[in-house]
């Protein structure tokens, strides 16, 4: 990380994404009650929704029309010898990248990557105005879906870019979902790292109230119904099982997780760890005591987005940003 560290405050972006995952959840659960509704404000926000940087000949084959954060998805940008692998960012449940990525883009992009980042896990109808702008938000979907959406936006960029690999960085479920498609679908070939900040690795607790959901069926299944992600991340899913069916990493893929004791979404927080030679677990506040980020802030946190670089680049780490 040879460029200096891009000050950025978390506070009023979390603040957005916090409002973005409330109105989220709100629409998840208008979406099932009533699909015509739902209908209705897509097309009443269709105006309003930003386009996406790329010729729609190279988006994904489901199309996006949601804007990319500042320094993603230039498709004519070519690696360099000093970064020659892409990056290619992966937001979470109940995100885009357009909110997801508004700081880590640009400072990579600073920094003389060629950045890219996809929307995927799409639902119709469910939109976020966190922003300031109404935005649909992914990672809804279910996994195994969005993991080949993944795989065929990695295709794009390499064959855009000309790059034999590509590093993955994600949040969340975006910092999971790149293991999936390393693990099943063949993305080891294509990946030399993967970075996850907060990833739900291993599924989660919600702090335990995943675990009241047979208590509560039909909260449980509205939720599930429009939002299969959220159900795939619950410790012990079909899908989780599956995930531990093998070893939680492969060879000739290096993997970094970057996680925070504020966690209140990923829960507990050391399920985040991976196992394997190849795999560096860092807590935010053992390189820095004074964070308070939490599960979003930590997409924003400078400490964090440092630890990103150093892991993108770590024949030229520099010492870390506490702040």
């Amino acid at each position: 990380m040879g460029t200096p560290l891009l000050r950025f405050s978390a506070r009023p972006v979390r603040r957005r994404l916090i409002g973005a995952l409330g109105s989220g959840l709100l629409a998840t659960a208008l979406l099932v009650g009533g699909p015509a509704a739902g209908a209705a404000a897509a097309a009443d926000g269709a105006d309003a929704t930003p386009t996406a940087s790329a010729p729609s000949a190279q988006l994904p084959p489901d199309g996006d029309t949601v804007a990319s954060p500042p320094g993603a998805n230039d498709w004519s940008c070519r690696p360099t010898a000093a970064h020659p692998d892409p990056v290619v960012l992966v937001h979470g449940t109940f995100a885009n990248r357009y909110e997801n990525w508004l700081a880590l883009s640009p400072l990579l992009k600073s920094q003389g990557y060629c950045v890219f980042a996809l929307d995927y896990g799409m639902v119709p109808g469910i939109t976020s105005s966190g922003s300031g702008l109404l935005l649909p938000i992914g990672g809804l979907g279910p996994i195994d879906e969005s993991a080949a959406q993944l795989g065929r936006f990695v295709d794009l960029v390499r064959a855009a870019t000309g790059a034999a690999k590509v590093d993955l960085v994600g949040h969340s479920q975006g910092g999971m979902l790149p293991n999936y498609y390393v693990k099943f679908l063949g993305g080891a070939a294509k990946v030399d790292k993967v970075i996850g900040l907060a990833p739900s690795n291993h599924g989660t607790t919600l702090d335990g109230i995943a675990n009241l959901a047979p208590y509560f069926p039909r909260v449980a299944e509205l939720i599930y119904t429009a939002c299969k992600a959220c159900r795939d991340q619950v410790v012990d899913s079909a899908f989780n099982r599956k995930m531990a069916s093998v070893p939680d990493t492969v060879p000739g893929v290096r993997y970094t997780v970057i996680s925070t004791v504020y966690d209140e979404v990923v829960t507990p927080y050391r399920s985040q760890f991976l196992s394997g030679p190849n795999v560096d677990n860092v807590v935010l506040q053992d390189r820095c005591p004074i964070s308070l980020a939490e599960h979003v802030a930590i997409a924003f946190s400078p400490t964090a987005l440092h630890l990103v670089g150093n892991a993108l680049d770590p024949a030229h780490a520099t010492p870390v940003f506490c702040g």
